[in-house]
């Protein structure tokens, strides 16, 4: 078994928690002298430590592992892909400079994204097209990375959700019941149905929630949840949401939207009752959304939001895209990288779920770095009701690390050992290293093509170094 070294986690856990080296060692039941050579790298995490660690601060063991640093580096990999190219730096020192110096590894990343947008503002201004300003992140691009950051969980959220449920009585087949009782008595909102484009709105001046009446059962308890977390615990999402975003900005406002949301849904599914079910279920989506009554994208981002501390899920990248390749919704507790820099690979299994709406598509799939992932995906549509009205239609993926897929009911009959059972994907075309991919739709960053009148390759854009 290869040794364990992860003294720059280990440390990055002490300074979290701020503890000295002293205090974590009698923790851990060894001198600090031997914590100091962890630290230093000089020695492994052993077996025993690594156990004492889990126990104590409650994470997971892979936070230890190289997988932790797999995110870290497929970011550098995208931001910095011209450069990296020019320098040949390799994977291998990628993974050792995040490992080891992870703090380092991130101001990096900063300057290569930066560097992105300066060259953007250049391309303008050659275009005519430069307003002189740095050209800003979108907001929801930042809620996003918001919850990228906490990899999907909201612990305090998800206890005071949990907590609610049980004191109002949240139970299958009875939640809105128990939501519209809870909205009356404690904040005096009464319900009304609402016709128009609006699904639903709140007037506080008459305290009423307008409903539309095109909501299934489970839309409308999802919603009646969201304003109630709003009305309740409105002082605790304005406090999570101005740790990242200043009050009064549109990311700040967002940000409080989508912790609200994040309540609703662990309001709707209380955290033990679901994950005790999900693992009954051997998160079989399709019966969970039959036990509970909610929608299939529902149920797949709850199901992505289960990494309690002692009591953990599965760890699920979540994801959500339309036709085009536009990615609307991501979000990730395992280290899948989702690529910053435009398109997603052709060969992954949620542009499959299109062919087929209502069916779940299952593929292992690879990544450049070896990692393998199960992932499943099924195509959603939800139309406004009238003959002739545009609809919606995505592609929800949900995937996990193949070393958690023989939890899922969707890993029957695969063969999870064999490399050669997965399909070769990358995180999108233009950072993706697999040169030799006959889908490729864009030349890869800081790479030279070979440029040749005179022959022609099955490959849409060979390099000119391919063989080196």
């Amino acid at each position: 078994m290869s040794k364990t070294y992860a003294g720059a986690r280990l440390r990055r856990l002490r300074e979290e928690r701020r503890m000295s080296q002293a205090e974590l060692a009698r923790v851990l039941g060894i001198s600090p002298s031997y914590l100091n050579q962890m630290e230093h790298d000089s020695r492994p995490l052993t077996v025993p430590v690594l156990l004492r660690l889990t126990e104590a601060f409650g994470v997971d063991p892979g936070f230890f592992s190289e997988r932790d640093t797999t995110r870290l580096v497929a970011d550098l990999r995208e931001a910095l892909a011209t450069e990296l190219a020019e320098a040949r730096v390799s994977p291998a020192d990628l993974a050792e400079l995040s490992a080891r110096m992870p703090a380092v590894a991130k101001v990096l990343l900063d300057l290569g994204r930066r560097n992105q947008l300066l060259a953007e503002r250049l391309a303008d201004a050659a275009d005519g097209r430069d307003t002189g300003q740095e050209a800003p992140r979108s907001p929801h691009e930042e809620i996003r990375d918001f919850f990228y950051r906490r990899q999907n969980y909201l612990h305090d959220t998800d206890l005071a959700a949990e907590h609610l449920a049980e004191e109002i009585g949240i139970r299958p087949g009875d939640v809105v019941r128990a939501l519209t009782a809870r909205l009356a008595d404690g904040h005096g909102v009464r319900l009304a149905a609402r016709t128009g484009n609006h699904l639903h709105h709140y007037d506080e001046a008459s305290r009423t929630l307008h409903l539309s009446g095109r909501l299934r059962p489970g839309q409308r308890a999802f919603r009646m949840a969201t304003q109630l977390a709003l009305l309740e615990y409105g002082d605790e999402l304005d406090r999570q949401a101005a740790q990242d975003f200043p009050a009064g900005s549109p990311t700040h406002a967002l940000a409080r939207i989508g912790i609200a949301n994040y309540f609703a849904a662990a309001l709707i599914l209380p955290y033990r009752p679901f994950h005790e079910a999900a693992e009954e279920a051997r998160y079989d989506i399709e019966r969970l959304t039959d036990r509970y009554g909610l929608g299939y994208e529902t149920v797949c981002h709850r199901l992505s939001t289960l990494q309690r501390p002692r009591l953990r899920g599965v760890p699920f990248s979540f994801v959500r895209v339309d036709r085009a390749g536009n990615m609307s919704k991501r979000q990730s507790a395992t280290g899948f990288h989702f690529s910053r820099a435009g398109g997603t690979c052709p060969l992954w299994n949620v542009y499959e779920a299109f062919a087929a709406p209502g069916r779940i598509h299952v593929q292992i799939a690879e990544m450049p770095d070896g990692q393998r992932y199960l992932w499943t995906a099924r195509a959603v549509t939800r139309h406004r009701g009238g003959w002739g009205e545009p609809g919606k239609t995505f592609a929800i993926g949900l995937g996990c690390e193949i070393r958690h897929a023989a939890r899922l009911v969707y890993s029957d009959g695969l063969d999870l050992d064999s490399a050669s059972a997965a399909t070769p994907i990358g995180m999108g075309c233009r950072v993706c290293e697999r040169l030799d991919c006959p889908q490729r739709a864009a030349p890869p960053l800081g790479r030279p093509l070979k440029i040749d009148q005179n022959s022609g390759t099955f490959i849409p854009y060979p390099v000119a170094d391919h063989s080196a």
